[in-house]
């Protein structure tokens, strides 16, 4: 009898409301999950950030409440940083990390992935030899190559006194030692996108290749016509990870040069770190943190809408 008189009333027309939108759980789901994560989020991405765009717009070091030392400085940090001839070589030399990776690392990468993507013990111990770099945490290698560019004791030093030259200090030269630091690069995160490149070779069907060998195509033209065009998803992925990175990057400069010398190889990062946190200049700082931040998602937005998406 109850249930005959619930009906049409504003409770039996939720339950039918919840019985139509909770259809496969989803609703259900949706309560248990979408919660947790906001709050995450909140917490952990939309705070920051926004705590750095309102920091950006003071002078402050830090020290105290921004209310009691804080001082409105407007739209000044980021005249300020856009004017710095420091920030312009950061930004120079964040350019020159990008164009390396694209042009020189990741072409060596798919070299050496076209050479060694076949099953094989030889191959699996060379890919181990060349992804062995990226297992070493950044530091660790800057300190490692620091001592080899070393002039008295390091490689470096050894191979100019072989050739009858004095000691040669390549991270002591403003004009060498961002260059020392590209080669590092190169060598450490090189086997990384080879095994980018590895594992979308490995997922091309066989027959295909099998196929095209009995067509008489030539090594050369298998790799342009077939593996190429159907590892694009990869080189796609490996070039968004490599220009990412090199906005990011920040680790391996520390322990090599610090910045220096005379402050020619920052990057945009260390730019941020010694600028922004040694020099406690919080408002500074933020202001790059959030022109960096803005160029990433800019970047990740176009990168994602207009080549990873594209299936021709």
């Amino acid at each position: 009898m109850s249930s005959i008189n619930s009906k049409g009333t504003p409770w039996a027309a939720f339950q039918q409301w919840l019985y139509t939108r909770n259809m496969g759980s989803r609703l259900t789901t949706l309560l248990f999950f979408l919660p947790p994560a906001l709050v995450l989020f909140t917490l952990f991405v939309a705070m920051p950030i926004s705590e750095a765009i309102y920091y950006s717009f003071f002078k402050w070091k830090g020290l105290t409440a921004i209310s009691d030392s804080g001082e409105w400085n407007g739209w000044g940090n980021y005249l300020l940083v856009l004017k710095h001839s420091v920030f312009h070589t950061a930004v120079l030399n964040t350019l020159k990390l990008i164009a390396v990776s694209l042009c020189v690392q990741l072409p060596v990468a798919m070299a050496i992935a076209l050479m060694v993507a076949e099953q094989g013990r030889l191959n699996s111990l060379f890919r181990l030899i060349y992804f062995l770099p990226f297992i070493l945490a950044d530091v660790v290698a800057g300190l490692i190559w620091r001592y080899v560019y070393d002039g008295d004791y390091g490689l470096v030093g050894q191979i100019s006194r072989f050739f009858g030259a004095e000691g040669y200090y390549p991270l002591a030269d403003k004009d060498s030692a961002f260059n020392a630091i590209l080669l590092v690069t190169i060598w450490k995160y090189t086997g990384y996108h080879m095994m980018i490149y590895i594992a979308g070779l490995q997922g091309i069907p066989r027959d295909l290749l099998e196929a095209a060998k009995l067509d008489g195509a030539s090594r050369w033209q298998t790799i342009i016509r077939i593996k190429l065009p159907l590892i694009k998803h990869a080189i796609q992925l490996s070039i968004f990870f490599s220009i990412i990175g090199a906005l990011q990057f920040f680790e391996m400069v520390i322990p090599l040069t610090n910045g220096g010398p005379a402050n020619s190889s920052h990057t945009i990062v260390t730019y941020l770190y010694q600028y922004g946190i040694v020099r406690m200049r919080v408002g500074l700082g933020s202001s790059v943190g959030v022109m960096l931040f803005v160029a990433c998602v800019l970047f990740a937005f176009m990168y994602q809408k207009f080549i990873m998406t594209r299936d021709d």
